[in-house]
């Protein structure tokens, strides 16, 4: 085995597993910050926490990652990962909930990102789509696995086994990583020491300022979804393992289609699939208050995970185009980091309209943001591509 299909197969594997733990918390979090006493807005505050400390932190990690090496980084990353996840049995507050997701954040931060940026590294020019498409299977398999399992785990052995299942997965992965990930040659890093790309150059990229518009404007919309469909489910007679099995079932379509959709943005023109697809999740999400029963919600969120496969791979394809350009920890630290920020923002409005308006307030919004975001975007790729000549947006035409 070559040393680029090792790194991946490594990377592949870890990431699975790293984000196999966090889909396990996903569906029960929730329940458990009501538990704690959580309203709507504290709801939105936990998570929030979350995407705020990567928000803050994942320009920085990327920018260091692309000068000092990307092995070390996630390593401690996924090292702290199980660490907190033992932290969650022991919080007693809405209040340590939100520090130990503040924590969870930075830790997070260090991995996915990173890891995305040293596959980036591998990418082959005109594959990137395929690759990237391939890769991010670890992670949608991970978050869809992830809640069935903690469905199970909760149902047959409590909360806590939730937590140990979760810290032991990180320790697996965290393990595999120190043993046989090699460090990135210094030769791959698109940024040299001293060379950081400053905000205003990244912006000044046609791709680069379309994809972080973008990002923004769809986690916006979409940012409520994982957040409110297990306090929604129980309105409508769904169980908790039936909420489980929801939010899998849109993450497993996407992990399932990635191999072809890659592909096809490989061929294909980039900024139609992605405005495709974001118009489908934004037009399911706005349905999702007219399901009344599991089946119906089953089949729109669906559709949301159908609408999330084929633009995924566009929207990665665009971030590795610039990030040979402006470095791939760089590309992906900005990507993520806007990204971050429309999932700070969504949850703490989406608890605001649950406890002020209703909570399918929570999901008529976040429908119509996304379809708003696809709009806006859409326009601003077509200026970028006509006064570039076209040369600027690779698979605009």
């Amino acid at each position: 085995m070559n040393t680029a299909k090792r790194i991946y197969n490594v990377l592949f594997i870890s990431v699975f597993a790293t984000m196999l733990g966090l889909g396990i918390v996903s569906p029960l979090l929730p329940i458990y910050a009501e538990n704690l006493g959580a309203t709507g807005i504290w709801l939105g505050i936990i998570f929030s926490a979350f995407a705020l400390s990567r928000s803050v932190f994942m320009p920085v990690i990327g920018r260091i990652s692309d000068r000092r090496g990307r092995k070390w980084i996630i390593l401690i990353g996924m090292f702290a990962y199980a660490v907190l996840s033992l932290a969650y049995i022991i919080v007693d507050s809405v209040y340590s909930l939100t520090a130990v997701r503040f924590a969870h954040g930075l830790a997070s931060a260090m991995v996915v990102p990173i890891a995305m940026a040293y596959v980036a590294d591998l990418s082959e020019k005109g594959k990137e789509g395929s690759h990237m498409g391939n890769f991010s299977i670890s992670m949608f398999l991970g978050m869809g696995m992830g809640p069935l399992l903690g469905g199970f785990l909760n149902d047959a052995f409590g909360l806590d086994s939730v937590f140990y299942v979760m810290a032991a997965l990180s320790a697996f992965a965290t393990l595999l990583v120190g043993i046989s990930l090699p460090e990135a040659k210094r030769g791959t890093f698109t940024v040299q020491e001293g060379n950081t790309v400053p905000m205003r150059e990244i912006l000044m990229l046609p791709i680069m300022r379309g994809v972080m518009v973008f990002s923004f404007i769809s986690a916006l919309g979409r940012g409520g979804m994982m957040v409110f469909i297990p306090v929604f489910g129980p309105l409508i007679a769904i169980s908790p393992t039936e909420v489980g099995v929801v939010l899998s079932a849109n993450t497993f379509l996407m992990a399932l289609l990635q191999v072809p959709m890659g592909r096809v943005t490989d061929t294909g023109n980039k900024v139609a699939l992605i405005v495709t697809g974001s118009a489908i999740t934004a037009l399911a999400i706005a349905a999702i208050p007219f399901s009344g029963s599991f089946l119906p919600l089953l089949v729109i969120t669906s559709l949301v995970g159908i609408g999330g496969a084929i633009q995924q791979p566009a929207i990665m394809a665009l971030t590795v185009d610039a990030g040979r350009t402006i470095g791939m920890g760089t590309s992906m630290g900005a990507y993520n980091t806007v990204f971050g920020i429309g999932m700070i923002i969504a949850p703490l409005m989406g608890g605001v309209f649950m406890d002020y308006i209703g909570i399918d307030a929570v999901f008529y919004v976040g429908g119509a943001i996304s379809l708003l975001g696809t709009g806006i975007f859409a326009v601003m790729m077509r200026r970028s591509a006509r006064a570039a000549g076209r040369e600027d947006i690779p698979g605009s035409g």
